[in-house]
């Protein structure tokens, strides 16, 4: 524990970077070629997967998903744990390894929309929509968050310094505070995420995320798209449904 706590830092942002990969467009090509040509698919780790856009095309149009999953890709993402919370519902094909609370003390960075979130919400569940709000209640919003979230921290230090175990002294601190984590998937576990936590027009199967995560989604996309851009294409094309 420092002597003299952090002032509490407001953010409206999330940050995604791709700290490892080893995902490519010919990953899916051999590992579809060996249901035809046994050992000769390794040929295909020499090719130019351009030539094989095709075949990528059809596994993804006919939704045989397996060789989408010959892939791996780490992202270090800092968000608001409320984000967390829906992101750790993924859990076929991703693994997950977040900062303790328990383990270290936990740094005033907290989470307020900034000016272009939408704030109101319309209509009924399941028929609903956000629309923006006033300047009035962004007032509101952001005088309100900032005003608990240093009331909780002060709470929070109150007791390190009064020597309580910070296991127990994170239990005051909100959802809003930022907090940090690795997340391992495939191509094809990545592709049902941005299925479900992105809204496009072009979507065959329309989603309505929260959109804190569809910040990281987004991001997480377009870093995925850069390694695997016939994928993505395909991805794409074919209304963005997870093969």
């Amino acid at each position: 524990m420092t002597d003299e706590p952090l002032a509490p830092q407001f953010r409206s942002d999330v940050t995604v970077e791709l700290v490892r990969s080893a995902a490519a467009d010919s990953d899916v090509i051999w590992a579809a070629r060996v249901s035809t040509a046994g050992e000769q698919s390794l040929e295909a780790l020499r090719q130019d997967p351009e030539k094989s856009k095709g075949l990528i095309n059809y596994l993804m149009r006919d939704r045989h998903g397996t060789p989408f999953e010959h892939n791996s890709m780490t992202f270090f993402i800092s968000a608001p744990i409320f984000v967390f919370r829906e992101f750790h519902r993924h859990r076929s094909g991703w693994s997950y390894n977040e900062e303790s609370g328990r383990y270290r003390e936990l740094q005033p960075v907290f989470y307020v929309p900034g000016a272009e979130r939408k704030l109101v919400q319309e209509g009924r569940p399941g028929r609903y929509e956000f629309v923006e709000g006033t300047a009035a209640q962004f007032s509101t919003v952001t005088g309100a968050m900032e005003k608990a979230y240093r009331e909780a921290y002060d709470r929070y230090q109150e007791m390190l310094a009064a020597g309580v175990a910070r296991e127990v002294a994170r239990a005051v601190l909100p959802v809003g505070l930022f907090s940090s984590m690795y997340a391992t998937c495939n191509a094809r576990s990545l592709m049902h995420f941005l299925s479900l936590r992105t809204k496009k027009e072009n979507a065959a199967v329309p989603s309505f995320p929260q959109r804190e995560i569809e910040m990281v989604a987004e991001q997480m996309e377009e870093q995925w798209a850069r390694l695997m851009p016939l994928t993505h294409a395909a991805f794409e094309k074919h209304g963005r449904v997870a093969p």
